[in-house]
């Protein structure tokens, strides 16, 4: 072995013990240590806020809004109180709802699901549609709806943010632009249309206003497919086969149906129909009379309805699904 390279072991063995080498003169000065005591608290809590978000994907981040939705003080405590029976957050995350979706809710009746829908579009930077009732009817009831609907709701923006209102009815079926909404949602309704003669229509309505690929969601008090069909004029009950061709006729595509909303309970067989059933809960028929042996407190115990929820889709155009 040569001097030389018995000189470089040796240097490399003095290093190796400790000894540093030289930095060179130009190196910077190692940064000062930043010490928790110096940060601003405030600073702390926000990037620690901005990692948790981060580590959220977007879904993620859409049911927490949504549960925050469900959970909020804007909704009354008798509101609350049907959530066991209608699962908003599981419905609506079957449904696909996005905060930042453009989405019509069909006939808001109340505003049971408005109070949630609402402001979860509003936060979330997304347009919020009420396809309401027709403020030109001589129903009492849809008038007084109408009425409470604007108070409670549209005249509130702070906490529901600006509600678009729209019309379904017989006589109109622009529900918004064409080709706009991400989403469309019906919740116990269609019986309505059925019994009225004009579901055609209104699934006409839904295929207009939605985009290609949309979502329509549904949700009906569901007959039984071995029940007379004569019983969707009349009981409140719809049958997940009608609800499908009315669909399927307008266009639309299946896309899954989920138990979310059903009811082993309910066998659809009632003396005032889907009404006899908690939250109506009616104890007489039109002429005030009961059936005999008629036991209320046998329907309270039943719950609200079995309830199919069904979802939908747009069919996207030719050239559109080429690109997906």
């Amino acid at each position: 072995m040569t001097d030389r390279i018995l000189l470089i072991l040796a240097l490399g063995a003095l290093t190796a013990c400790g000894e540093p080498a030289p930095a060179p003169q130009d190196a910077p000065p190692p940064p000062e240590p930043i010490l928790m005591d110096d940060r601003d608290a405030d600073d702390v809590a926000r990037a620690d806020e901005m990692a948790g978000e981060a580590a959220m994907s977007d879904g993620d981040q859409a049911l927490a809004a949504l549960e925050a939705a469900v959970a909020s003080d804007i909704r009354t405590a008798e509101n609350k109180q049907r959530d066991a029976f209608r699962n908003p957050v599981e419905t609506l995350a079957f449904f696909g709802v996005e905060p930042d979706d453009t989405v019509v809710e069909i006939w808001p009746g109340r505003g049971w699901y408005t109070e949630i829908l609402a402001p979860y579009i509003a936060q979330g930077g997304g347009t919020y549609y009420a396809a309401g009732f027709d403020p030109m009817s001589n129903s009492q009831f849809f008038q007084n709806a109408i009425t409470g609907f604007q108070t409670n709701f549209v005249e509130r923006p702070d906490a529901f943010g600006d509600i678009k209102v729209s019309v379904l009815s017989q006589a109109n079926q622009e529900i918004a632009p064409p080709a706009s909404a991400d989403v469309v949602l019906t919740f116990r309704n269609v019986h309505n249309f059925e019994m009225g003669g004009w579901t055609a229509q209104a699934f006409a309505a839904f295929y207009e206003a939605l985009k290609p690929g949309g979502t329509l969601g549904i949700v009906d008090h569901r007959l039984p497919e071995q029940a007379d069909s004569m019983a969707e004029k009349t009981s409140g009950y719809v049958k997940m086969s009608t609800v499908r061709q009315y669909a399927e006729d307008a266009g639309f595509v299946f896309d899954g149906a989920s138990e979310v909303n059903a009811n082993p309970n309910d066998d659809a067989d009632h003396p005032f129909g889907v009404w006899t059933l908690p939250p109506i809960s009616r104890l007489t028929d039109q002429n005030g009379e009961s059936p005999d042996g008629f036991d209320a407190a046998q329907y309270v115990a039943i719950g609200e309805s079995d309830r199919m929820t069904v979802r939908f889709k747009k069919p996207l155009a030719p050239e559109e699904a080429l690109l997906e």
